[in-house]
C-alpha cells in the first residue's frame, strides 16, 4: 500500500508540473498577440491620419493626393505601447514601423511595418 500512494502522489507531482509548465507556454504566447494587436491597433490610427493628409487639400493643410510632408504626429513617437516611425515616405505610399517597448521573445520585441496608400492599408508581421 506504501508503495501504491507514494507512485499515486509522484504521479501527481509530475502531473501538476505539466499543467504549470502549459499554463506558462499559454500565457507568454497571449501576451505575445496582445502586445502586437496594440501595436497594429495604433499603426491602423497613424494609417488613417495618414489617409487623412493625402486626401486633404493642400490649401487646407493636406498633401493633395500625396504623401509627401506629413509625419507621425508627436504623441504616437513614443507611447505605452511601444514606438513609431516612418520608414519610408512616397508620393503614393507610407510605411509605418511599430516596434513595442517589452522584450517578448529571447532579445526580440514585437514589430509591424503597415504599408499605407491612398485606398488601403496593408499589415505585415515582422517579429
Amino acid at each position: 500500500m506504501g508503495q501504491q500512494q507514494l507512485l499515486l502522489i509522484m504521479l501527481t507531482v509530475i502531473l501538476v508540473g505539466v499543467a504549470v509548465f502549459v499554463g506558462i507556454g499559454m500565457f507568454t504566447a497571449n501576451s505575445v498577440e496582445q502586445k502586437r494587436n496594440e501595436i497594429i491597433n495604433e499603426c491602423t490610427i497613424l494609417a488613417s491620419e495618414a489617409q487623412l493628409y493625402y486626401r486633404k487639400p493642400k490649401a487646407y493643410g493636406g498633401g493633395g493626393k500625396s504623401f509627401i510632408g506629413w509625419q507621425l504626429p508627436q504623441e504616437f513617437n513614443q507611447t505605452e505601447a511601444g514606438f513609431f516611425v516612418n520608414t519610408e515616405i512616397q508620393a503614393e505610399q507610407v510605411i509605418i514601423t511599430g516596434t513595442g517597448n517589452e522584450v517578448v521573445t529571447e532579445n526580440d520585441s514585437v514589430k509591424v511595418a503597415m504599408t499605407v496608400t491612398a485606398d488601403s492599408i496593408s499589415t505585415e508581421i515582422i517579429n
